[in-house]
Parts: structure tokens; sequence; C-alpha cells
């Protein structure tokens, strides 16, 4: 019993030290030189720290998404379309990934998400017998901070594969086609652009519901990572009192962005010393201060509108003084300032009253397991509205003139919240999993 304990421990020592896996995919017996063989018995376990993930979650799925990596003589079944998840045991810190997409089988349409639904590939096409490569960089962390502390994370958050030991790769898409995977230790050469926020910011884990923050990474190379440390229901002041701040700053190095926006939540803390003048002013303080003394860029991001229309079909300000606030500040400190307030307000103008509700959680009862009762969110995002959101910030990067935005894709294009991305060709591959409970915060 010692010697399988010690054994165990060995492995997993081993594997979490490892600075670089690679696994095969393909249907073919025999692994590729230097390559792991996946096949759908290669079940994740502490045991081996890699293999096919979240199987209970989901077990339809997780039986059509198992076959999709392998059948007998390498042939392909009605269900292969399903999503799957795969998982490796790695420390805290940023890994490169690598992907070989395609299959000799079948053509392919693969969509590829990491940790807590953050996208990086979209709707990838191959041919029958094509593959194609690509590389991006994730972040992954766990809850630890040392000495004994941990960040104070939320119920609803224990489940979240954002703060868990492993780096997960969810693998979806019209016809998902996977061949390699390579996962290794990013180098100090990566930017990592650390996210701080709300509901608004946050990786939704589940559908409907989605924030820019888990929408940005689609559109960086792998020479920038985003770190989004963004929870639903955060103040800037309860964010610090989480240790959510203290968490990110033990993984920051010079040159690295810190991005805030906040302002939800914080308006409705009422009492003594609090306002937007006041309480927030000293939380965004204690960020931008941390932030310099470790020679990290601190960017200030006002928060987005509301979708709350007047009887013209404008936009009203539900904000109070935050945003101003953050202007202030942003001037004091000669930091920059991302609008994201007055981007947000063009873009729903825009969209007008009714359509706006096509970038919103607005569901009929019945569109989602589980769901007995409409769901209209006039502030939480769905999957195309996020996706909008994240390009809006992306411009006012650009707007900031950062250096890291040299490692945009080659395909993203210049983006005007005046002429957003029509909604009918926006398409996204829900995951397997749901939640009709709206996230905390409005």
């Amino acid at each position: 019993m010692r010697k399988t304990i010690f054994s165990i421990l060995l492995l997993t020592g081993i594997l979490c030290q490892a600075q670089s896996f690679k696994f095969d995919f393909t249907p073919s017996r025999k692994a590729a030189a230097g390559f792991t063989k996946v096949t759908p018995a290669t079940v994740y376990n502490e045991q081996s720290g890699y293999g096919l993930d979240l199987l209970m979650r989901n077990t339809d799925a997780t039986k059509a998404g198992n076959k999709n990596i392998g059948t007998k003589n390498g042939t392909t079944k009605a269900n292969d379309t399903a999503p799957f998840f795969f998982s490796v045991k790695v420390p805290d810190g940023n890994y490169r990934v690598t992907l070989v997409l395609g299959s000799k089988q079948h053509p392919g349409m693969t969509t590829v998400r990491a940790e807590s639904r953050r996208l990086f590939l979209e709707n990838i096409a191959t041919k029958k017998d094509e593959t194609k490569t690509f590389t991006f960089t994730v972040n992954k962390r766990d809850t630890l901070i040392g000495n004994g502390e941990k960040v104070l994370i939320k119920p609803r958050e224990r489940g979240k594969l954002n703060w868990d030991d492993k780096l997960t790769l969810e693998i979806n898409g019209d016809r998902p086609a996977l061949s390699e995977v390579k996962i290794e230790k990013a180098g100090d050469d990566v930017v990592t652009l650390f996210l701080c926020g709300n509901s608004t910011v946050v990786d939704q884990d589940n559908e409907p519901w989605a924030s820019w923050g888990q929408m940005i990474p689609r559109f960086f190379d792998e020479h920038v990572c985003i770190a989004n440390y963004a929870e639903s229901g955060e103040s800037a002041n309860t964010f610090i009192a989480a240790r959510r701040l203290k968490k990110a700053l033990t993984q920051m190095k010079k040159g690295d962005y810190v991005f805030m926006e906040f302002g939800h939540n914080d308006q409705k803390q009422t009492g003594p010393g609090k306002g937007a003048y006041y309480s927030f002013m000293t939380s965004l303080k204690i960020f931008i201060d941390e932030a310099v003394a470790r020679g990290v860029h601190p960017v200030l991001v006002t928060p987005t509108q509301r979708r709350s229309f007047d009887e013209n079909g404008k936009i009203m300000e539900t904000h109070k003084d935050f945003p101003d606030a953050m202007r202030w500040l942003a001037a004091k400190e000669n930091i920059p300032l991302i609008e994201l307030h007055d981007m947000t307000r063009t873009l729903y103008e825009t969209l007008g009253v009714e359509k706006s509700v096509k970038a919103f959680v607005h569901y009929p009862k019945g569109s989602f397991p589980g769901q007995d009762r409409d769901l209209a969110d006039n502030t939480h995002f769905n999957p195309y509205g996020a996706y909008q959101i994240a390009k809006c910030v992306i411009e006012g990067m650009k707007k900031c003139k950062f250096d890291f935005t040299s490692h945009l894709r080659p395909d993203y294009k210049t983006y005007d919240p005046a002429h957003p991305d029509a909604v009918e060709t926006f398409h996204w591959n829900n995951c397997p999993f749901t939640e009709v409970e709206k996230p905390d915060g409005n």
C-alpha cells in the first residue's frame, strides 16, 4: 500500500514538474514518436494527471465526445460532433498550447476554448486529410497564495475550472477534429494582461452567460496571455478583501498589464466614506500603487452600460458619477483609460431597443435545460454580446497604443461599435453545461 501511494506521489510530482506534454489524438493504434496516445479509455485521474475530463457532469455528451477522439478502425459515427474536454495537471503559470486540428477520416469544423470557456479558436475549417496548426497561451491558476493563505472564492466558484489544479481544453464545434496537443511552459517573453472586475468581465462557465474577458483571448497570438481574475458581484474593495488582487500580484512580472473595470456593484455601497470619490477611489488607488511598484502597467476601464433605454431610444445613465471618477483618477495618476462606457452606449443604441436584446441574456422559457421561466437580463451578455464588447476593448487598447496590440491575430479587423457584427453571422457552439441562475451583481 505504501509503495502504491509513493508511486502515485512520484508520478504526480514528475508530471507537475514537466515542462512539456505531447498527446496524440488520432485513431491510429500507435502514438507518434515522443507523444502519448489518447484513446476513449484515457480518462483523467490523479495518478496519470491527464485525460478526458468532466465526464460526470454530462453523461450523454461524454459518450459522444469519447467517440469523437478515436473510434475503431478510424470510422466516424453520427454522434461524433459532440464536444469533449481534456485536462492536464500543471502548476500555476502561463502555458503555450499548440494544437494540430484536422482528421484523415473526415472534414472538420473546430472551436477551442480553455479553462472557464475562454475562447481561443473559433470555427476552424479543415478538409478531409488536412491539418492546421495553431498556438496560443493559456493562464492557469489555483486558489493557493502562500503561507497558508488562499483566495476566498464564493461557493458558486468551487467547481469553476479557473480555480482548479488542471489546465482544461474544451474541443467543440460543428464537427470537432483534433489530432495533436502540445503543452509547454511559456517563457517570460509573454505579456500577461490581468483582468480585474465583475460579472461583465468574468469567465462565465455556463451557457448562455458570457463576458468580454473570456472572448478577448481569441484575438491575440501566443505572445499575449489573458489572466482573468474577475468574478460576478465583486466591487473594487471586495475584490481586494477576497485576496483576488493578492493572488494576481504573485503572478505578475515587470511589463505586464492590469486592467480594472468596476463600478456596477460599487455604486450600490452606501454609508459613511462610501462613494465614487471616496472608498471607490481608495480601492482603485491600491490596485494602481501595487501594480506600479512591480513595474506593471495599470489601466482603468469605465464600466459597460446597462441596457436601459429611454422613450427616445437613448441609453440612460445608470452608473451615477462612477465613470467620471475613473476618468478623474486616470488623469490624476497619468495612466491609460479605456472608454468602454461610451463605446457600449454607441453599440446598444446602434442595435436599437428591440435588436439589442440579442446581445444580452434574453431567452424564452425552455430555451435551455431546466429553464422554467423566461430570462430577461439587461446587464449580462450572451456570447454574441460579449464578443462585440471584447472588440470594443481591443479598440480601446489600440487607441492607447499599447505595444502588445502588435500581437493581434492577422484576421482581426478594425471594429466600430456604430457598425457591429450582424448577429445572424455569429456562430457559437454551446458548451454542454448550462445555468439558469443569473450571475451575482446587476
